[in-house]
């Protein structure tokens, strides 16, 4: 059977996948996560009507941003697991359903037909449901809506994709809002029809741009109440002697939870990937054994776990497909599945423990190197003063946001270029793990602060936009007349609804890359021109030059 996926900057040929994904997701996977979440629409149109009968759907909220998180890239590669979520959702469906007859009854009105997504029946066979999901994935919608409204829905799509995965990370440590699960339904119930408007996609596109910045901020405010403000951190990027665990990921909950299982177990824990700025929040680094920060970004995993003497956790989205050499001691947690890899369901990681201790872990210490992590938005407006100065006084001339997702696509070199052609007299913020490419590098320092100010995970972009805010606000100008370029790389789901996000906020000349989104046409694109200016990059030389042209 044939799939078609375009949604990551890796897709083939820079159209779309369709024999197998780059990512390493099978057909059948493609195809039940298409059902999944067409089934998630279907929750979402009697959630909204529900809603406005007044009725909650606390169990149709949670089902929904799940079922999108799961469908980010890197996530959910096991087909029995999605299938299973499938049938779930029918349940939810179910009784979403009667919540909103019910409501409909008690105020005396006859409930709507509801046709689409609403009306669908999962069959009861895999072969069944696979033949259901050829007439709703992005190919049947090509034929039906056009290569223009299907990409703009698409953005929209994978915005709200990556909005749930902050929401989710949100939720598992007891923060939520409603206004952001009845903006989900509605945009989902929208979608879900079978005839659309470009005017209404983009609004709902900038929208969910705008309901992201609160969900990163809620986000933010959870991370900082429960495991204090990041604080700069040397972290130790060299191993250290003794058994190990790595862990990848973005969940702080399942961190702590390993540091606290692990305690005075002997084991060394080191992180991976984009749990790399947990090294900067106190209750975290308070631990002893988190001992630093190990390998790359997520598309070198294979060789590095291969080479890793320990156990492997994988909390959140960031899995390839496990080399049989550490197959028996990778494992899976919250969302994150791979067929044939042991899954922890309820944070109690004893297997996880007992793995590590059967390896030999690392046999001796080498030579201690670190970089500094622990940048968020209060340790640099903590040195505001100092930076404003610098920049009044014409130390500091400008400021560079180099951030986002890292891939293995050639031609994000540009990045560790870029980074190393900035002048000394400028300063440059990151985030995310396109940081990867050059976070090793030394850049030194202008009058005491750092060149490099690593901000933290890709939700962290809330630290940068407020930094930006502020001075902007320090300064009496717009954020676009700041000496601040941004040159952003982008992989995957959470990357557009940050970049949606920045649209949100009106800002202006960002240069994105290493290409630009299939599913975002020309027709799109030029819109987005126009409105945003937005730039794809091109060299580094020439990139540069015109980001300090007014400098």
């Amino acid at each position: 059977m044939n799939m078609f996926c375009y949604q990551c900057e890796q897709t083939a040929a820079g159209r779309g996948c369709e024999k197998v994904g780059v990512c390493g997701k099978d057909p059948v996977t493609a195809a039940l996560q298409d059902l999944l979440l067409y089934a998630a629409k279907g929750i979402s149109q009697y959630a909204v009507r529900a809603r406005q009968c007044g009725i909650e759907t606390p169990a149709a909220d949670i089902f929904v941003v799940e079922a999108l998180f799961t469908t980010v890239t890197n996530v959910n590669f096991d087909a029995a697991r999605v299938e299973a979520l499938i049938r779930k959702g029918a349940a939810v469906k179910e009784t979403t359903r009667a919540l909103y007859e019910d409501a409909c009854k008690k105020e005396g009105k006859t409930p709507e037909i509801v046709q689409g997504p609403a009306a669908w029946t999962p069959a009861q066979t895999r072969d069944g449901l696979l033949d259901q999901a050829a007439g709703i994935g992005i190919a049947a919608a090509k034929a039906s809506l056009g290569d223009d409204l299907t990409g703009l829905r698409e953005l929209l799509t994978y915005g709200l994709k990556g909005m749930a995965a902050y929401v989710d990370h949100a939720y598992i440590l007891g923060k939520q809002d409603d206004k952001v699960y009845a903006f989900i339904h509605e945009a989902m119930d929208y979608i879900a029809r079978p005839a659309l408007d470009m005017g209404r996609l983009l609004e709902l596109n900038l929208k969910c741009g705008e309901v992201n910045l609160s969900v990163m901020e809620m986000l933010d405010a959870v991370h900082t109440g429960t495991y204090g403000d990041p604080v700069p951190t040397p972290v130790r990027v060299t191993p250290v002697k003794g058994k190990a665990i790595l862990i990848s990921g973005h969940d702080l909950k399942d961190l702590a939870a390993l540091l606290e299982q692990t305690r005075g177990k002997g084991i060394n824990v080191y992180t991976h990937g984009e749990m790399l700025p947990a090294h900067g929040y106190p209750e975290l680094k308070k631990h002893p054994h988190l001992v630093g920060n190990y390998g790359g970004a997520w598309q070198d995993q294979a060789k590095e776990f291969a080479a890793f003497p320990g156990a492997i956790l994988m909390t959140t989205n960031c899995i390839q497909a496990p080399r049989d050499s550490y197959k028996g001691r990778i494992f899976t947690c919250g969302l994150v599945a791979w067929p044939g890899v042991t899954h922890i369901s309820d944070q109690d990681f004893a297997s996880v423990i007992a793995a590590a201790l059967a390896e030999p872990g690392f046999t001796a210490d080498e030579p201690e190197k670190t970089i500094l992590v622990g940048f968020g938005h209060n340790a640099i407006l903590g040195v505001a003063d100092k930076v404003i100065e610098a920049v009044k006084g014409g130390q500091l001339r400008h400021f560079f946001l180099i951030g986002g997702c890292d891939g293995a696509k050639t031609g994000r070199n540009y990045y560790t270029e870029f980074a190393e052609a900035v002048p000394k007299d400028c300063a440059i913020l990151t985030l995310a793990c396109g940081k990867y490419r050059f976070n090793k590098l030394e850049f030194g320092d202008i009058g005491g602060i750092p060149r490099l100010l690593d901000c933290g995970q890709c939700n962290d972009a809330y630290s940068a936009i407020k930094v930006a805010g502020a001075l902007a606000e320090a300064f009496g100008c717009g954020v676009n007349d700041l000496p601040l370029s941004l040159i952003l790389s982008w992989y995957e789901q959470k990357a557009c609804v940050i970049l949606l996000s920045l649209l949100h906020l009106g800002i202006k000349n960002i240069r994105l890359g290493p290409t630009l989104p299939a599913f975002v046409t020309p027709p799109v694109l030029n819109v987005l021109v126009e409105k945003f200016n937005i730039k794809p990059i091109t060299t580094v030389e020439a990139d540069l030059a015109a980001a300090l042209a007014n400098a």
